[in-house]
């Protein structure tokens, strides 16, 4: 018949005190996990918050007969030797979008004035966004 004995136990203070298993490796991991974490937080933050490569504000618009409107644009960008597009559009007297045109942004212009179409009477127009994409359509290459 064998009996459970406890674990030798060492003298007192001959052997200093007992160690524990080193925390050590769980600070390094959790430091390494919060770094790779902020990163991509300040990565995707940077991404979709900082300055548009390419933008546009609208300067004038004036309503024309036959249902249009014309539209003055300041274009402001990172590249000027690139070309762009902006689409701008109006709106009515409700704040219905009713007319949409992507306008065609050549290599260091920095104005651009256009003419938009709409389906009713305009009353404002403004600058849906601007981007490096143009469509092969729009290209003058």
């Amino acid at each position: 018949m064998s009996t459970a004995s406890a674990p030798p136990s060492l003298p007192e203070g001959r052997y200093g005190r007992p160690r524990r298993a080193s925390r050590r490796w769980r600070m390094w991991a959790f430091g390494a996990v919060a770094l790779v974490v902020s990163g991509a937080v300040a990565w995707v933050g940077y991404v979709n918050l900082g300055a548009a490569p390419i933008s546009a504000e609208r300067v004038t618009f004036e309503e024309l007969p036959g249902n249009t409107m014309t539209i003055s644009l300041n274009v402001t960008r990172d590249h000027p030797e690139k070309p762009g597009v902006c689409i701008v559009r109006t709106r009515d007297l409700s704040g219905a979008e009713s007319g949409r045109k992507e306008v065609y942004i050549p290599a260091d212009d920095s104005r651009v004035d256009t003419v938009v179409k709409s389906i009713g009477r305009p009353v404002t127009a403004d600058v849906y966004g601007c981007s490096y994409d143009i469509p092969q359509y729009l290209s003058r290459s």
